[in-house]
């Protein structure tokens, strides 16, 4: 008999498929999953974040879970960003009006892009390489939405890391178990 906590949490990712027309809901009945929130993509803490999940997704996956991003861009505007570090065959939701985001589920805030940039946390992190190695441009996406990273087995979620910065660095191994 599924706990009320399951039932909640099988109501509200009912409606979220991925871009490929699998239901969130079945890839998480399936296996655990590790849920990854994106920015934008001109932001270069999303390209750090896509480059460390494509150095970790055989760690992830021997420990029994797949990766499923979820971004707020076009289907087209995300395929170059994901085939580029090698997550082109990886689970990935599309959600421009970020209401996956905003799901009490997931809560995941929103900062002012322009002060958020100004953080010192974040203005060191790009100077320490993000920047010059990712680079950075001018968002098509929504700038102020935060990241996320959730990790969700058995309806429920697991684990959680809410950025509190962008230029957080969610350990992803720990996250899923395996670090």
């Amino acid at each position: 008999m599924p706990t009320t906590e399951q039932t909640e949490f099988a109501e509200a990712l009912l409606p979220y498929s991925t871009e490929t027309g699998r239901s969130l809901l079945d890839l998480v009945d399936e296996s655990p999953v590790l849920l990854v929130f994106l920015r934008h993509f001109s932001c270069a803490f999303c390209a750090q974040t896509l480059d460390r999940v494509s150095q970790v997704r055989a760690q992830i996956e021997a420990k029994g879970a797949r990766p499923v991003f979820v971004h707020l861009g076009s289907p087209e505007r995300a395929r170059p960003y994901f085939d580029y570090y090698h997550l082109s065959d990886v689970e990935r939701i599309s959600n421009p009006d970020a209401s996956l985001y905003q799901l009490p589920l997931f809560a995941l805030g929103r900062k002012n892009y322009i002060l958020h940039s100004l953080n010192p946390a974040v203005l060191l992190s790009w100077l320490k390489g993000s920047l010059f190695k990712y680079g950075i441009g001018l968002p098509k996406e929504d700038g102020d939405q935060m990241p996320g990273v959730f990790f969700l087995k058995d309806r429920r979620v697991a684990r959680a890391f809410r950025h509190r910065t962008i230029a957080d660095e969610p350990d992803f191994l720990k996250i899923v178990g395996a670090g």
